[in-house]
Formats: C-alpha cells, structure tokens, sequence
C-alpha cells in the first residue's frame, strides 16, 4: 500500500495491500497544491482503494469514521464521506462527491463529480448517479430512480414503523403524485407535521443544485 505523508488516519483503522491513498488527484487544474486527506476513526480500507487529495478548490478529501470501503473503490478529489458509509467493490465517486452518514453503495456504483447522496440512503448494484439522491431512499437504475424508501436499512437502524410511514408519505406525494415537482415540495410543507424527516427533505431538496433524480 501507499500512503502519502499528507495523509491524517485516525485510530483502530485498517488498510490492506495495494490500497493508495493520498496521491494527487487526476484533475488537470491541479498544481501541486499542498492539500491534504483526512480518515476518522475505525474505517476499513480493502484492497486497490484509492483515494485522491483534494485540490485548492476545498483542500482537502474527507472520509469519515466506522466506514468500509470494499476493494477498488475509488474517491476522487475534495470528496466528503460521512461516517457509517459502506462503499461495496468498484464504486467510484467523481470530484467533489457528498456522501452523507449511513449511505450505503452497491457494487459498481458510478457517482458523478458535485453529486450529494442523502443520509441513510441506499444505491443498487451497477447504478449511475447524475443528479442528488434525497435522505432515506431506494435508488435504483441507470440513471437512478426513485425505488422506494430504504424500508430495511431504516428499521435496522432504529426508525420507527411509524418514522418509515411519515417518510414514505413524503416522498409518495413528491416522486408520485402527478402534479409537478415544485408544487409537491409546497404540498409536503403545507400538509405534513413538522419533524425531523420532513424538515431534512425539505432542506436537502431545495439546497440541491444539480436536481433530484
């Protein structure tokens, strides 16, 4: 494996063979630009991961603590992981990637560069992300699709049956209703009772920039 010396790992990690983490990133504007990766605490590191510095544009490329990055992930620069993220074998983050905590990445999951992956969200096998995948959800596809919330992943984690039921409410008069997708997001915050998962939809929609699959 190879580390480069502007690398900060944190404790209890473990990183196998050939894994590189900390070389330049493959961005052309690159120039030498002394910038940084941070690794929290308790993250696995498989085999032919790779993991790039960032670039002056953020300085840095971030991956969280307790995450598992199977063998040939592959991060790009200025990418920020949260904490809890399982990354199965060939996913690949573009630059500039938001994965938030609890995401879960199937195998061979191409994520293009300034996408953000909400929380506690699930992407299948194979899927291609071009635009942001709201907290919670089952995404599916080439492109992804809205499939359904991530119903087991939540109940494994402690949502309630009646947490999973106010999400999907949610997002069933916001991927499925047949008015457009402006006039459902006033829908949501007119007829659903302010709580965490409303109000975190809410926000992760409106802050998107590259839109919402």
């Amino acid at each position: 494996m190879t580390i480069s010396s502007n690398t900060k790992i944190g404790e209890d990690c473990q990183i196998f063979h050939s894994a590189s983490i900390g070389a330049i990133p493959q961005d052309l504007k690159f120039n030498n630009e002394d910038t940084i990766v941070v690794i929290g605490d308790r993250t696995k590191i498989r085999e032919f991961v790779t993991i790039n510095k960032g670039t002056s544009s953020l300085g840095k490329t971030v991956v969280g603590s307790d995450c598992l990055l199977m063998a040939s992930v592959h991060i790009a620069h200025d990418c920020i992981v949260g904490n809890h993220v399982i990354m199965s074998n060939l996913t690949t983050l573009g630059g500039h990637v938001t994965i938030n905590d609890w995401v879960i990445l199937s195998g061979g999951v191409l994520v293009h560069q300034f996408c953000q992956i909400g929380e506690h969200a699930f992407v299948g096998a194979s899927g291609l992300a071009v635009q942001d995948v709201p907290p919670y959800i089952l995404a599916a596809g080439s492109p992804l699709v809205y499939s359904g919330i991530n119903s087991i992943g939540l109940k494994r984690r402690g949502f309630s049956n009646k947490d999973r039921k106010e999400i999907k409410g949610i997002y069933k008069e916001y991927f499925l209703s047949n008015d457009n997708r402006k006039n459902n997001l006033e829908k949501i915050s007119s007829n659903f009772v302010d709580s965490e998962f409303k109000n975190n939809i809410i926000k992760f929609i409106k802050s998107s920039e590259r839109g919402i699959i």
